[in-house]
């Protein structure tokens, strides 16, 4: 027999069961699904990652729809009881669905929703915000102070990199890329290459219209330019920040190989997936190379590091917070309870996932839709 598995109830009395495997932030979205006669359970559990079989009480005998979490490894058990529960929606709080199996979940006829269109602007400042630790070596500067070592001003204290005028490298130049070059070129007047298999045109105007407004200013103008290769980029960038999505060709994108091309003084930043880097390969390259700075949000075997990467002095580690300001995890939560309301409700899906500010708007009613299902169910468009 199933361990009992401690919950909070909401409207006890709801037409509709719906499970959510962790407490969210905010409250919106409890009375979104209360209001419209949902039962909402709330999982809470003390465990930071609940297990399959955990889940699996949670679901129970009678569920219309789950909430869950990228931690979760979402497959054919938890779709297939899903499905003999009578439900037929699952969302994940977030963005990305990589502990999903889409193929199983079509299998069951569980419609699978995810919450982009609020991490954006969060996640690139996450990214700067790791960009400028990293290349001003504020983490270790802050455990120096922290230690009762300063004595005095020494000329060569803490001595790191200036932004303003040296080259950001961007590999991914989609909505957070481009976002987070803006950030850097506007905030730094910092010169931009970037490798995209698109052409990030809106970003280049933004880089032309941007270095003309300089110009006029009597500034240094600044610069783009499109690299034909991911190598160049490498080669010639003085920080590079990561954004590609994760699949078969992103895995270990960052080797040995191309980390030996990068400037010995570059600054390395990752807030996108963990394995896009060989993770393993960058403590040695951390080694071998004082200088070389890395600012990570996300890790190849999470919530783990490899061996070594805790010691090294040059890398700022943060523990996966890009999504964490108040309005993006509370606006996540959200959009992840619309997914499977609208599902219950048999809503169609809205035209534009990354266009979702009608759902967030705190005062106003959320349009009748699910703001995005990853696999195509319920197929009616908006």
């Amino acid at each position: 027999m199933a361990k009992p598995i401690s919950i909070e109830v909401w409207n006890p009395s709801g037409k509709y069961r719906v499970v959510s495997t962790k407490s969210m932030p905010g409250t919106r979205w409890i009375r979104l699904l209360t209001d419209n006669d949902c039962r909402l359970e709330i999982c809470t559990e003390a465990k930071t990652i609940l297990s399959v079989d955990d889940i699996l009480a949670l679901i129970g005998d009678r569920c219309d729809a789950v909430i869950g979490q990228l931690t979760e490894d979402w497959g054919e058990v938890l779709f297939s009881a899903l499905k003999r529960a009578g439900g037929t929606a699952f969302s994940n709080m977030a963005v990305g669905y990589n502990n999903v199996d889409v193929e199983a979940a079509n299998r069951n006829g569980i419609a699978v929703g995810n919450t982009p269109g609020v991490l954006t602007e969060t996640t690139a400042e996450l990214a700067a915000s790791l960009t400028l630790a990293a290349a001003r070596r504020i983490v270790e500067a802050d455990q120096f102070m922290r230690a009762g070592l300063y004595e005095g001003w020494l000329p060569h204290l803490f001595v790191g990199n200036l932004l303003k005028g040296q080259t950001v490298g961007v590999i991914g130049a989609g909505r957070i890329g481009s976002a987070y070059a803006r950030m850097m070129i506007e905030g730094f007047k910092m010169n931009l290459i970037y490798y995209d298999l698109y052409q990030a045109t809106r970003l280049e105007k933004f880089v032309t219209a941007y270095g003309q407004f300089l110009k006029a200013n009597g500034e240094q103008p600044v610069t783009w330019k499109r690299a034909a290769t991911m190598e160049d980029v490498l080669r010639e960038a003085d920080v590079i920040s990561l954004h590609p999505v994760l699949d078969k060709t992103t895995y270990h994108l960052i080797n040995p190989e191309r980390l030996a091309i990068m400037k010995k003084d570059a600054v390395l930043v990752n807030a996108s997936r963990g394995p896009v880097i060989d993770e393993v390969a960058l403590v040695e390259h951390l080694k071998a190379n004082p200088m070389f700075r890395v600012g990570l949000d996300v890790f190849e075997d999470e919530p783990y590091m490899k061996p070594g990467l805790a010691d090294m002095k040059n890398a700022v580690v943060v523990p996966h917070i890009a999504s964490a300001s108040k309005w993006t995890r509370e606006g996540m939560a959200t959009l992840a309870a619309l997914n499977v309301l609208g599902k219950i409700k048999g809503y169609p899906v809205w035209g534009n996932p990354n266009q979702v500010e009608p759902f967030l708007k705190e005062s106003a009613t959320p349009p009748p839709a699910c703001p995005s299902i990853v696999n195509g169910m319920p197929s009616s468009k908006l």
